[in-house]
C-alpha cells in the first residue's frame, strides 16, 4: 500500500500537480499511524489476556492455599470450642465436690494446645509480582488483611495458649500428676486436694480466657478468608 502511494506521488510530481501530492502524501501517513496505533491496540490486548490469565492462576493457587488454612483452622477453633465447654463443666463439677474419673478425660482435653501454620506460599509469590495484579480493589485489601493482619492475630492467641501450658501447666503435671497422655487424659495424684486448690480453678480460668482469645481470632481470619474466596468468584466472571 505504502509503495502505490510512492508511485503515485511520482506521478503526481511528475505531472505537477502539487496539491494532489500533498493530499497523497499525507494519507500515506494517516495510513501510517493507523497501522501504528493497530499494533498498540494488539499488543495492549495480548497485555491486558496475559495479566488476566495470571490474575485467574494466582487467584486459584491461592484459594488452593485457603481451603488448606480453612481446614486447619476450623480444627483449631473446634478444639478451643470443646476446651471452653469442658472447662466450664469441670469448674461447675468441682464446685459440687464430684471428684470423678470424668475430670481426667476432660482434663486431656483442656491443658493441651494447638499450633498451625498458614500456606501462603502463592500470596508470597503474588507479592513479588505486585499486588496489584489483582483487579479488585476489595480483593487486594482483603488478601493483604487477611495475610498481614489476621494471621498474626492468630499467631498470637495460640501461642498465648502454648505459652501458658508451658508456663502454668507443665510444672503441675510434673509435680501433681500421676498420669498424663496427651489429649487424652490427666490423672491428679489426689483429685480432692488437687481441685481444692485455689491456684486450680485460677490456672483453668485464665486458660480458658486464651481459649477465648483464640476462638474470636480464628473466626475473624475464617470469615476474612469466606470474603477473599467470595471476592474471587466475583472477580473470576
Amino acid at each position: 500500500m505504502i509503495k502505490l502511494f510512492r508511485n503515485i506521488r511520482k506521478n503526481l510530481l511528475a505531472q505537477g500537480k502539487t496539491t494532489k501530492y500533498l493530499k497523497y502524501a499525507i494519507g500515506e501517513i494517516i495510513l501510517v499511524v493507523i497501522g501504528i496505533l493497530i499494533a498498540l491496540s494488539i499488543n495492549n490486548w495480548n497485555d491486558i489476556r496475559k495479566n488476566q490469565k495470571y490474575e485467574q492462576d494466582i487467584l486459584f493457587l491461592i484459594n488452593q492455599n485457603l481451603d488448606n488454612d480453612s481446614i486447619q483452622l476450623t480444627d483449631r477453633l473446634l478444639k478451643a470450642k470443646e476446651a471452653i465447654e469442658l472447662t466450664n463443666r469441670l469448674v461447675a463439677q468441682v464446685a459440687t465436690e464430684n471428684y470423678g474419673d470424668s475430670l481426667n478425660f476432660w482434663m486431656g482435653k483442656i491443658i493441651t494446645f494447638e499450633r498451625f501454620t498458614s500456606q501462603s506460599s502463592a500470596f508470597e509469590v503474588l507479592k513479588s509480582k505486585g499486588i496489584e495484579t489483582i483487579s479488585d480493589n476489595d480483593l487486594q485489601l482483603a488478601l493483604i488483611s487477611y495475610y498481614d493482619e489476621d494471621l498474626s492475630g492468630v499467631y498470637q492467641a495460640l501461642n498465648d495458649v502454648e505459652q501458658s501450658f508451658k508456663v502454668d501447666w507443665f510444672p503441675v503435671i510434673k509435680a501433681e500428676f500421676s498420669d498424663f497422655k496427651w489429649r487424652a487424659y490427666c490423672v491428679p495424684t489426689d483429685s480432692k486436694a488437687f481441685f481444692q486448690k485455689a491456684s486450680t480453678l485460677t490456672f483453668f480460668n485464665f486458660y480458658k480466657d486464651n481459649r477465648y482469645g483464640s476462638v474470636h481470632n480464628i473466626e475473624l481470619a475464617l470469615e476474612k478468608i469466606s470474603k477473599i474466596k467470595n471476592l474471587s468468584k466475583k472477580n473470576s466472571r
